[in-house]
């Protein structure tokens, strides 16, 4: 007995310390995701088109959205939930919304109801300011080469029905019923699918070849790493998921040539007008074409965004890098912030001879892809690339470069020796174009966006669907009540026990199907590992087929048993079953409310944090350094609060905590007073210091009740591999005694 309780003692202690450990990693984690959060929306980084929005009335923590997403760092889990912590690396994929087994998480375009920098367009890509002109791509504020093909072969089929309905031709000799403008993935698409349908068409492209911006990426760039499908041409590559900018471009001609597509190279659109009997009388720098329907694939980033700086015509400098070899031996400075320029100088720096610099105007990279800001810290940390952050280019000369840096309240200018200069600065995309084509951007144009608002749990649909199986389970045995009411030991002798009975006819048949749906209930998990076989449909649908296989497999297995468990290894598998549903209902619907409360504190604090922020910007010098002095003071104290104490350290902050808290903000106070300061001022800023720790506090103690109650996930899990066991049990003896007994232990 000694050795037993020193052995169970020691393994106690064991897994103690263990979930100790645990538990301390997990909140560090959370603590470096929202200051990474943070650090995001003090540079700035804002969604600049796309980004996801999370219903966390919705949300369960599961992690699939975060792991789905190919863009790492855009979510992370923080308090058992999903959080958006850089929406700036969106770019659309879309993968979290579809395998959100919830539904908790969709993505839309940020500020729509007030950009001037998005189209006004109809479900079917049509302009509605100008009808029969079609939009594709990245032009509609939508990335992604997978995106693109299916915006193109929309709007192929839309300008075929715009034909079929008005049948009638348009006259001369040169009348088409669609143009293409732009030889990229949308206008391929587009011009694919019009073949296949049979229009007359032409794409115009201003290139020599097909391929568009993906064309002008830096040499090797890997540009695709998802499957897509062309039209008429079926799987692209056969169904390879990764392709380089040469092998896509080269994949790209041979189409083109297999498929004779009509695309004229070197030629630049220039505009549309509309023609007397509705069709488009098309500009082009070779002459014009008249066309039924126009597709314009333009894409997004238009000509290159200039400096507007002395020296930027100079021949040195350059807005693009297709191949970083030829540049050996240079002192270059790239200038830009985003995945382009960081792979550009990345690019160079590995060059032999070359000294690059990387001039950025903000004071760190929150839009960078994951990768590359790796390889952009192996870099700096290795010496092969210097950064100038917070720094503009003021002027180029044929032998230097001169920049502006900004340091503390003001800014110094620096020369540097330099013989290339390459601008990544984005593009100003052709929205000019646009409206002299007829495009327009007006919001006021535009249906009122869905607001973003939660759903809830759907905790009402759910129970009313488990309702009406109950129900029809109950009107059974009601219907049958005059055997299932019966003592065990008369029921043998009752006409209905042959097929009520757990091993013949209806209550068999009810225990192969319970048995049936538990093996299909099982299923989800493999679906939500990953499974290549099991990868149709969304994980929402495989989610609801969870929870109604669980359902109705307890409401069959108790029908098997006819109504009559008992202390035998089938009725512990009832049991077990029993304890797996309620266990994943509480993870489904009620689990979620106090992660939500806590991520609802996270957010509040989040507020606070940047109206004091707001507060400081307003005043002078002095007084704003009295308002950062009262944020660090709020920072320090919920860091200790919330991530760097313990369990007790907590619940005595419950206590304590406001109480040092006060004594801190009363010697701030006393500063602030004695620095000139009105006491206005001095209390509106103590006043946020304080609902900032109140909130800190709240969010610090509901994430220790999240962290008790997330263990109804283990026991979800243990549970239902006991229930298999006994399940397992239960069938090799009735298969062994060959009679289904069933949970009642009720035979023959």
């Amino acid at each position: 007995m000694s050795w037993f309780l020193l052995l169970g003692l020691v393994l106690g202690l064991s897994l103690a310390f263990l979930a100790t450990l645990s538990r301390r990693s997990e909140l560090l984690r959370m603590e470096a995701q929202l200051g990474q959060r943070e650090r995001a929306r003090q540079g700035g980084a804002e969604s600049t088109l796309q980004y996801p929005v999370v219903d966390l009335s919705r949300c369960l923590g599961c992690g699939t959205c975060v792991s789905a997403c190919p863009e790492e760092g855009v979510l992370e889990l923080v308090h058992g939930q999903a959080m958006v912590v850089n929406g700036a690396r969106c770019v659309g994929h879309s993968v979290c919304e579809r395998e959100c087994p919830v539904g908790a998480i969709t993505v839309r375009i940020a500020d729509l109801d007030r950009r001037r920098d998005v189209p006004v367009l109809s479900d079917e890509l049509e302009s509605i300011s100008a009808p029969g002109l079609y939009l594709a791509g990245e032009v509609t504020a939508h990335a992604l080469i997978k995106t693109a093909i299916e915006h193109g072969t929309r709007a192929a089929r839309a300008a075929a029905a715009r034909v079929a309905a008005a049948p009638a031709d348009l006259g001369g000799e040169r009348g088409l019923d669609l143009c293409i403008v732009g030889a990229g993935p949308a206008g391929l698409a587009c011009a694919l699918e019009a073949k296949r349908l049979g229009l007359g068409f032409v794409v115009i492209e201003q290139e020599p070849g097909p391929g568009g911006t993906v064309a002008k990426y830096p040499r090797q760039k890997l540009v695709l790493t998802q499957p897509v499908e062309l039209p008429l041409h079926g799987p692209l590559g056969g169904g390879k998921t990764t392709f380089t900018k040469e092998e896509l471009v080269a994949l790209w001609q041979r189409i083109v040539d297999e498929e004779a597509l009509p695309i004229h190279g070197g030629l630049a659109y220039q505009g549309c007008a509309r023609a007397e009997d509705g069709g488009f009388v098309v500009h082009t720098s070779g002459g014009t074409l008249r066309a039924r329907s126009l597709c314009l694939a333009l894409g997004r980033r238009g000509s290159p965004r200039k400096l507007g700086v002395p020296g930027e015509d100079l021949p040195k400098v350059a807005y693009g890098l297709l191949d970083a070899h030829s540049y050996q031996g240079r002192r270059i400075v790239v200038v830009g912030g985003g995945d382009s320029a960081i792979e550009t100088a990345l690019g160079l720096a590995e060059q032999p001879g070359n000294e690059v610099l990387l001039s950025y105007r903000r004071e760190a990279f929150f839009r960078l892809k994951t990768r590359n800001q790796e390889r952009l810290d192996e870099s700096v940390a290795a010496g092969r690339l210097r950064l100038a952050l917070r720094s503009e280019v003021v002027a180029i000369t044929p032998r230097e470069i001169e920049l502006e840096v900004r340091e503390g309240e003001g800014a110094r200018r620096y020369r540097f020796p330099n013989d290339e200069v390459f601008v990544l600065a984005g593009g100003v995309a052709p929205f000019e174009l646009l409206e002299r084509s007829g495009v327009s951007c007006d919001p006021a144009l535009r249906p009122p966006a869905a607001p973003v608002i939660e759903r809830g749990t759907g905790l009402a649909q759910a129970l009313g669907a488990a309702l009406v199986l109950a129900l029809a389970a109950g009107a059974w045995a009601l219907l049958h009540a005059d055997y299932y009411l019966l003592p065990a030991e008369a029921r043998p002798s009752d006409a209905k026990h042959t097929w009520l009975r757990p091993g013949s006819g209806f209550g068999l048949w009810a225990g192969v199907a319970a048995t049936a749906l538990i093996a299909i209930n099982f299923l989800y998990v493999a679906r939500r590992a990953g499974w290549r076989w099991l990868s149709f449909g969304s994980l929402r649908s495989w989610m609801t087929s969870h929870v109604a296989t669980g359902i109705l497999a307890l409401l069959l297995a108790t029908l098997h048993g006819a109504m009559d468990p008992r202390d035998t290894v089938g009725g512990h598998a009832l049991l077990g079953l029993f304890v797996l549903l309620v266990t994943g209902a509480i993870g489904r619907y009620l689990y979620a409310h106090v992660p939500r409360a806590a991520n609802g504190r996270e957010l509040e604090l989040e507020e606070v944090r940047a109206e004091l922020e707001r507060l400081g910007e307003r005043w002078d010098a002095s007084q704003r350094a009295f308002v950062e002095r009262v944020r660090a003071a709020v920072d320090g104290h919920a860091r200790a609060v919330q991530w760097r104490s313990s369990f007790l350290g907590r619940a005595l902050a419950l206590v304590f905590g406001r109480r040092r808290f006060e004594r801190t903000l009363s010697g701030l106070g006393r500063e602030g007073r004695a620095a000139g300061i009105t006491p206005e001022r001095v209390t509106a800023s103590l006043r946020l210091a304080r609902e900032a720790h109140r909130v800190a506090t709240a969010a610090a103690h509901y994430e220790d009740l999240r962290g008790v109650l997330s263990s109804w996930r283990y026991l979800h899990r243990w549970v239902a591999a006991l229930m298999v066991l006994l399940l397992a049990l239960h069938l090799v003896y009735a298969l062994a005694y060959a009679s289904f007994t069933g949970p009642g232990g009720v035979g023959p």
